[in-house]
This record gives C-alpha cells, structure tokens and sequence, in this order.
C-alpha cells in the first residue's frame, strides 16, 4: 500500500492518541482536550506512562494528557493562552511555576516532522552508501553514533543507511521501532564531514526504505536545534506536531548532571 500525506499524518495522530489516551479526532477539534493519561501496550515504547502532564499539538489546539489532580491547573493554563505560545516562554513560566510547587517542572520540548511523499526522494550522496540492519549496529553503540542509535533500547533499532569513505563509516542515519506503526529515525555525521550533504542524503533514503516496509518514518529535534530541523526539511520532512512534557524535578536535575 503507498501512503498518502494524509494517511501518514492520520497514522500519526492515532499514534498521538495511543499515547495521549485520547481519540485521534481530537487534535482536530478547535477547543482544547484534556484526558487523563493512562498506560498503554501499543505507546511509544520510550514513553513513561502515565505522563504528569504531556501538551500535545498538531496545530488546531491542544491535547494535555495529565494526572487528574492537575486538571483544574492545566485547563486554566492551555485556555488561557493561545495554543502556540504555551509551548514556550514566558507563557510556560506559569506551568513550571504551578507544577514546581509539587517537585514537578517543564523538561522536553520537542517538534516532530513528517516525511512529504510528494517531495521526499532519495538524495544523493558523494560517498558509498549502505543499508544496514541490526547485526551492523553491534560495534556502533558509541558516542559518535548515539543520536542514530541507542544503546538503552537496542533491540528498538532495526535498521539503517551508512556512508562509507575508503571503507570507513562517516555518517549514519538508523531507526528505531518505537511503536507498530511508526519508526524514528536519528542521525549522525563525524564532524570533519559535515556540510557535504551526507546527513539529508542518508535521512531521506532510510526514510523512503521506512515506507517501502509500509511504515510511517518520523524525525524529532528541539526547535532551537536548527542544524537538525534544516537536515529534516532538506530531507524531504514537515514540521507535523509538537509536545511538551512534565517531568519529576530530580529526573530534571540529574539530566542536567545536577545529581
């Protein structure tokens, strides 16, 4: 089956859903949703569920997935605002402020892309390119390679698209099967060659390898990372939805090396 844009962007919202403990319909409505956030087999299997507080939005509104005990905080907050400025400061300073209180605060803000089928095409790369599947990752969990991999979830990472020089990997984009429907693709390029097109050129051919196995690839960066965000336009990716996520103050901390 080819997919559409509007069947991958369905697919997505659906997944959202799972997520969110919500039906897909409702990151359509023009009023905002609230749910509470509950466990599921078929979430995004990097996901600690239940959320605190989770803001989801494909652009209409916002879905925040919660604990129910931070109902009353959260729709005054998500009503009182406009839906994009309660991704970011200062209005955000509010929702930190009310969640500090009970030892919670703001920690991932992130933007999701989409691939465009109408424009997503495999681009060219300068060097050997390989595809890879997860036998090729076993020497590969190192630094270099921790934004295409990851070694707390191997078993998540299937499959993938290398450039090689004079046989030696420079740049490598791989997926990991985060849920049934979905695969993320993450990806790296060794300092001295970057700037040479390798990283669009391996992220919109694993891309079209995603779909061609009938999945739906995604791509996630923080909005300030514009390095990433550039690689997912030029890949053939679309700015699709966006989440901000609650998390303990002590997780805040020891991500921050604090503890």
């Amino acid at each position: 089956m080819i997919l559409t844009n509007s069947m991958i962007k369905q697919i997505a919202m659906e997944q959202s859903a799972v997520d969110a403990n919500c039906k897909a319909e409702d990151f359509l409505r023009k009023e905002n949703v609230v749910v509470i956030s509950k466990e599921h087999a078929s979430a995004r299997k990097y996901l600690k569920l239940p959320h605190v507080c989770n803001l989801i939005s494909y652009g209409d509104n916002i879905v925040a997935t919660i604990k129910e005990e931070y109902r009353e905080v959260v729709t005054e907050y998500i009503d009182k605002y406009p839906v994009e400025h309660c991704f970011e400061t200062p209005n955000m300073h509010v929702l930190n402020d009310a969640f500090q209180k009970d030892g919670f605060r703001v920690c991932f803000m992130a933007e999701y892309f989409l691939p465009d089928v109408q424009i997503l095409k495999p681009l060219p790369c300068e060097y050997e390119v390989k595809l890879l599947h997860a036998e090729n990752f076993r020497d590969l969990y190192t630094e270099e390679w921790s934004n295409a991999l990851c070694e707390k979830r191997k078993e998540l990472d299937i499959l993938g698209v290398g450039a090689y020089h004079a046989g030696k990997l420079v740049g490598l984009a791989a997926c990991s099967a985060d849920c049934d429907t979905m695969w993320q693709i993450g990806i790296d390029v060794l300092p001295e060659y970057r700037r040479k097109g390798i990283a669009s050129a391996l992220t919109s051919r694993l891309a079209v390898e995603i779909l061609d196995r009938g999945k739906v690839p995604f791509y996630c960066c923080a909005w300030s990372n514009i390095k990433s965000a550039r690689n997912a336009i030029k890949s053939g990716f679309r700015p699709a939805w966006v989440e901000m996520t609650v998390k303990p103050a002590e997780e805040v901390e020891e991500m921050n090396g604090l503890r």
